[in-house]
């Protein structure tokens, strides 16, 4: 029973697998011829628009071409009348170029022609000038020279009294400004200038004492003598005894040195030694509080100077120029060239600073050999000195100094030195400035005679009217001056003054 229902079962299922597999292929079919349809369809369609694409493809090619048909023919049009155009412009320029080359030839003609007549002006020329040198005996040159000598002389008057009249013009006017200028500074200082000067001689107590400063042997006044570097000069002066020496620092030690031996009383050697340092140290404190004393009545600040070198100013108070002290003089520069800036317009600080210090190269120029105003810039500017300043040491002594506040400090040395009762000299020192001034006067040819007055500030020559014009008489007295200012030194300044005189007599019988 059991295999029977196993058969049935198995051919039950084989005929629904078989049932199935038919139903499933009708199916199959059915849905196969409804792909195929759908398929066919979507073809049609397909060709049906690729057709109209292609036509609509054609239609714009057939635009498109004829768009461009249209745009090459326009192209074409415009590129033959450029051609055109082109060819009638290089045609213009053939022609005009044509018409330069011939004008061009032309005009080498006519330059041809140019330079052949001007080489016949030339020679025409030339013939006339050798006609003319031949009829007139002279060259070319020479007759030029014949010709400015007559202008010349013709006009030399004219021009000597234009000269004299401008010069005087110029100089009054220059006058009146220099007096207002220099009065008004002058004025505002008030300072001594009837100066000190440094004394030599030494006071005695008593003769006896001369015995006591020679010591047993002379053992005393060679001792100061060797510590000190001066001359101690004991004659038959009562009561008074001469230091002499090149160096006023050396004479003023020796001078305190012995005042206070005399006032000790105990003269000795030893004690001479001990005496002669301490003179040097007070004269030492004595030169630094000078020059301190003398940047603070300036107005300038101590701090700004080195020590060493304000020392060296203070040792100007024992410094003399003919006879005037250089520290006061220093001093009283200083104030009128400031005074001076202060009306011209000039830096008022350098003026005083560089007058102040102008003179600083006399403090050393007896033990350094040189001139005092190189040794004086040398010396400012290895202290650090601005250069504007270290130049007024140069400055007072050029003939024209370079800048305005090195014109000032001149101007402000020679007020000083030349004021009443500043400067004094010897005689002898007198008599040979006003022969040297002479001297340089009559060395000139033409010079008559030559006479020094007013103390030496005016030189009056005399020429020979014979063998000299105005115009030599204007040219001798310049050179005369610079020759002055050249090789002497003087007190302020000389006039040189140049006398021409012509007399004519003749008697009427």
């Amino acid at each position: 029973m059991t295999s029977i229902s196993i058969i049935v079962a198995l051919i039950a299922l084989t005929i629904g697998a078989l049932i199935g597999w038919f139903l499933r292929k009708q199916t199959a079919a059915k849905l196969a011829s409804g792909i195929e349809a759908k398929a066919e369809k979507l073809l049609k369609e397909a060709k049906a628009k690729e057709q109209e694409i292609l036509l609509q493809a054609r239609e714009k090619a057939i635009t498109l071409l004829d768009k461009a048909k249209d745009e090459e023919e326009t192209l074409k049009k415009e590129l033959r009348v450029e051609k055109q155009r082109l060819t009638e412009r290089e045609a213009i320029f053939d022609k005009k170029l044509l018409e330069l080359e011939d004008k061009q030839s032309k005009l080498q003609e006519k330059l041809g022609q140019v330079e052949g007549v001007k080489k016949e002006i030339e020679n025409i020329r030339a013939q006339q000038i050798e006609k003319l040198q031949g009829i007139a005996g002279l060259t070319r040159a020479q007759a030029t020279e014949e010709l400015m000598r007559k202008v010349e002389v013709e006009s030399q008057d004219q021009l000597m009294a234009r000269v004299r009249k401008l010069e005087e013009i110029n100089q009054e006017e220059l006058e009146r400004k220099a007096r207002t200028i220099v009065s008004t500074a002058v004025q505002r200082i008030a300072t001594s200038h009837a100066a000190d000067i440094n004394t030599s001689v030494v006071p005695l107590p008593s003769d006896e004492m001369k015995g006591r400063i020679i010591g047993k042997e002379g053992r005393n006044i060679k001792t100061i003598e060797r510590l000190t570097g001066v001359d101690v000069i004991i004659d038959e002066t009562p009561n008074a005894l001469t230091i002499s020496g090149f160096s006023p620092i050396r004479r003023q030690v020796a001078k305190r040195a012995i005042e206070k031996l005399i006032a000790d009383g105990r003269i000795h050697p030893a004690r001479i030694e001990e005496t002669v340092e301490l003179a040097k140290h007070d004269l030492a404190v004595d030169i630094r509080k000078a020059g301190e004393d003398a940047m603070y009545e300036m107005g300038i600040p101590v701090a700004s100077v080195d020590p060493k070198m304000v020392s060296v100013l203070g040792r100007l108070k024992y410094r003399t120029s003919y006879g005037q002290n250089v520290l006061v003089h220093a001093q009283e520069v200083g104030w009128v060239a400031a005074l001076l800036a202060e009306e011209l317009g000039a830096d008022v600080a350098i003026c005083k600073k560089g007058g102040l210090f102008h003179d600083i190269g006399k403090a050393i120029d007896q033990d350094i050999k040189g001139a005092h105003p190189q040794l004086g810039y040398e010396l400012m500017k290895k202290f650090n000195f601005p250069e504007e300043v270290a130049y007024m040491s140069i400055a007072h002594h050029e003939d024209n100094p370079k800048t305005l506040e090195g014109i000032i400090v001149k101007a402000a040395d020679a007020i000083s030195g030349s004021r009443p009762g500043a400067r004094r000299e010897s005689a002898e020192q007198y008599i040979k400035r006003l022969e040297d001034l002479e001297k340089i006067a009559t060395s000139h040819d033409g010079v008559e005679k030559a006479y020094a007055i007013q103390a030496g500030r005016e030189l009056r020559v005399f020429v020979t009217p014979e063998k000299m014009d105005d115009l030599g008489a204007y040219e001798l007295a310049k050179n005369i001056a610079r020759r002055v200012e050249a090789e002497l030194q003087y007190p302020g300044e000389v006039k040189v003054n140049v006398i021409r005189e012509t007399r004519v007599v003749e008697y009427a019988r």
